[in-house]
């Protein structure tokens, strides 16, 4: 089987981006393209890819969950069905998890009693037995799966070669780094093999909330936990979800949900160091009501560029400011030097609309993200990863907190949050707010006072002749090239049907033969009017969005 692998692999790739490149064809959907039809496709393709994941084992499932944070190179329905890939795989024998304690742990290994043979949990990359130690203290045991580093290794070195190929490629290439995607991702996969990795992440989101009684992180036990096993202390907790037990044991379903976004928001704001993966598998609810979090393997950790600019980011937010804040996300890296900042304002004015606007939508995260998806699949932004994890964790809280409250507000939760990085340092008091405003304002009459002097030299120089107007219309140019794109294939349709008029009028003939002429000449015609329509559809993409424009 794992000589066979490398060709799954490569098999898996050529269909996706054949697959990928044959829902993008106009001609491929019989009755007529729909934009219906396109997402059902699509969502069709992702169901698809996430069996072949699924079934390719522990290094595909991280993969498709760190693929579902590039919505920039994928469409926004296998980004969506990506990022709920959660793997249940069966249980691997109890003998080999013994066997593993020993090899790993050696004389410690005595300090463990009472391991339980059933796990708790069972997934791709490891699976979990409940233990008690010597002492009395209750733990878990994180026991890596065998022989899965090998299996890790030859996957990662196929993906390279298939990226490589793909980059290759003039169209498939263009725009896109996948050999950098592919590097990361093994980075970022052979981290994830070491758990000692994993024991800093939890020992460090821990004492974040030391002094919160109303968070809990399990604690590591160090001497136990090692490259390929993780021990924690036992937290049990009612799943987070199941409302009916919460409320069973007392426990007040809205307040839950208040506390988790709250927690969340702390981890954002005050820590930059957050959860990158709060499905409600890792979140429990202990019997006095604090939030349990669990599974420390994908963490996320705002940059200090980003984190230096999310005050001004939440000013001009706050202030409804689209322009301001696209030149904020321009600033911190978010979106790419050079690139026409339009249509981005566009979407920005319309999504600051719907999230600040009372009364607010219950699900406005879910759907400004799909916005957002759509926006940048297939165009040259630069989305950083830990800000898809951040609206992805967000957005998971939302749907976490309506389903405990039917009246859960994020937005209303956020405020008293986002109101300190309001200030200009983000951490001063609310006086700063008001010394930003007044500088501002100053700064404002200043210029007034020299408008009527600018009016004047400017009214000169036109009756002077001397002045002269340069004007940039980025969306002019887009629309002029999509006109010229459609002239030229409307030339070739008409064209083509000359063709298929004389194939029609030779073939009736006296010579039949001579039918092969208009049908060769057809092909470099047919082949150049099926681009055309490919790029009529890319640089038609961002007036897809309903009230842009």
């Amino acid at each position: 089987m794992i000589l066979l692998r490398p060709l799954r692999i490569w098999w898996l790739a050529l269909a996706l981006l054949l697959g990928l490149w044959w829902d993008g064809q106009v001609w491929s959907y019989l009755g007529g393209v729909t934009p219906e039809r396109q997402r059902g496709r699509q969502r069709r393709r992702a169901r698809w890819l996430t069996q072949e994941f699924l079934g390719l084992g522990s290094a595909f499932i991280k993969l498709g969950q760190l693929l579902s944070a590039r919505p920039d190179v994928l469409p926004a329905e296998l980004v969506e069905e990506l990022a709920t890939l959660q793997d249940r795989v069966p249980a691997f024998p109890f003998a080999v998890v013994q066997d593993l304690l020993e090899q790993e742990l050696g004389e410690r290994c005595a300090e463990i009693i009472d391991l339980e043979n059933e796990p708790l949990g069972s997934a791709s990359l490891a699976q979990v037995h409940r233990a008690s130690l010597r002492s009395g203290r209750q733990v878990v045991l994180k026991v890596q799966r065998p022989g899965l580093e090998r299996i890790f290794r030859l996957d990662l070195e196929v993906m390279q070669q298939v990226a490589a190929s793909v980059q290759r490629h003039p169209r498939w290439g263009r725009g896109r780094d996948w050999i950098g995607i592919a590097q990361e991702c093994r980075r970022v996969l052979l981290r994830e093999l070491d758990f000692r990795l994993e024991a800093e992440h939890a020992a460090r989101f821990r004492q974040q909330f030391l002094d919160d009684p109303g968070i809990r992180i399990p604690a590591v036990v160090w001497e136990l936990s090692t490259r390929r096993v993780l021990c924690l202390d036992y937290v049990p907790g009612i799943k987070i979800t199941d409302r009916q037990a919460l409320l069973e044991a007392g426990i007040v379903p809205a307040a839950v949900a208040e506390k988790g976004a709250a927690s969340y928001l702390q981890q954002l704001v005050r820590f930059g160091f957050f959860h990158a993966d709060p499905h409600p598998g890792n979140l429990a609810v202990a019997a006095d009501g604090a939030l349990i979090y669990y599974d420390f393997g994908m963490m996320g950790q705002l940059s200090s560029r980003l984190r230096g600019r999310l005050g001004s980011m939440v000013r001009a937010a706050a202030g409804r400011d689209a322009a301001g804040l696209v030149k904020e996300l321009q600033l911190a890296g978010v979106i790419a030097s050079g690139v026409d900042p339009g249509p981005v304002r566009r979407l920005v004015r319309v999504m600051l609309e719907e999230a600040l606007t009372p009364p607010f939508s219950a699900n406005v995260l879910e759907r400004l993200s799909g916005d957002l998806y759509d926006l940048v699949y297939g165009q040259p932004f630069r989305l950083p990863p830990e800000l898809i994890f951040v609206m992805r964790a967000l957005s998971t809280f939302e749907g976490v907190g309506r389903s405990l409250d039917s009246g859960f507000s994020l937005v209303a939760i956020a405020r008293p949050y986002l109101l300190p990085l309001m200030t200009s340092s983000g951490s001063g008091s609310a006086n700063d707010l008001f010394n930003e405003i007044s500088r501002q304002a100053a700064e404002v009459g200043s210029r007034a006072l020299g408008i009527p002097k600018r009016l004047d030299e400017s009214l000169a120089r036109i009756e002077q002749g001397d002045l002269q107007v340069q004007i940039r219309a980025g969306e002019t140019d887009r629309l002029l090239r999509r006109m010229a794109l459609a002239q030229q294939a409307a030339g070739q349709s008409m064209l083509l049907a000359g063709l298929a008029v004389a194939a029609a009028l030779l073939a009736v003939s006296a010579q039949p033969a001579l039918v092969i002429i208009p049908l060769v000449a057809s092909l470099p015609v047919g082949l150049s009017w099926i681009k055309l329509q490919g790029r009529l559809k890319r640089d038609g993409r961002i007036d897809q969005f309903p009230g842009v424009g």
